[in-house]
C-alpha cells in the first residue's frame, strides 16, 4: 500500500468557492476514480487556503492507472478547468507505510 499526499495553495479569494465546487463537483469524480480517501484537510495554522487530501493505492502502478483514467474523463476535466486557475501552488508526495504504522 502506497499512500499519495497532494497539497494546494489557493487564492484567498476563491477558496470558498473551490471548497464548495470540490464538494459538490469534485470529490464525486475523485472518488470514482482514485478510490480510497484517507482524508481531506484545511490548514487552520501555517499557509492559510490550503488543502491537504491523501489518497491510498494498492501500488505505484494503481495510482498511475487511476489517475490516468481520471484525466481522461470529461466530466473531471471540466471540473479542474474551473478550479485549476486558483491553484497557486502543488505538492504530491508518494508515502509509504513504516512497518509499525497503523495505516498499511
Amino acid at each position: 500500500m502506497i499512500y499519495e499526499e497532494r497539497n494546494y495553495l489557493f487564492q484567498p479569494a476563491n477558496f470558498q468557492t473551490f471548497l464548495k465546487l470540490l464538494e459538490e463537483e469534485g470529490l464525486p469524480i475523485m472518488t470514482r476514480h482514485l478510490g480510497k480517501l484517507v482524508g481531506f484537510f484545511t490548514t487552520e495554522i501555517g499557509e492559510l487556503n490550503t488543502v491537504v487530501h491523501i489518497w491510498a493505492y494498492e501500488s505505484f502502478e494503481d495510482r498511475l492507472k487511476r489517475r490516468e483514467a481520471m484525466w481522461s474523463d470529461p466530466d473531471w476535466l471540466a471540473y479542474a478547468g474551473k478550479v485549476t486557475p486558483w491553484i497557486l501552488r502543488m505538492e504530491s508526495r508518494l508515502l509509504r507505510p513504516t512497518r509499525f504504522s497503523p495505516l498499511q
